[in-house]
């Protein structure tokens, strides 16, 4: 794979893979995979919010009535 980059993310990639002592590929994986874990958690938030809301639908409607 190739990943193009413009003077200031490549510059950024540089100053990271420096500071933590990785290649610069390593900080783009890196990164890639922890935003994927994050947007996976997410999702599994949400749906477990909305099961939560169906749940307990009648109880926060009168909740939000008090």
């Amino acid at each position: 794979m190739t990943l193009r980059t413009d003077d200031e993310l490549d510059e950024a990639l540089a100053t990271l893979a420096e500071s933590e002592g990785i290649s610069k590929q390593e900080v783009v994986r890196r990164a890639v995979l922890e935003k994927l874990a994050r947007s996976e958690r997410r999702g599994r938030v949400d749906a477990i919010a909305q099961q939560v809301m169906a749940d307990y639908a009648d109880a926060l409607d009168r909740l939000g009535k008090s």
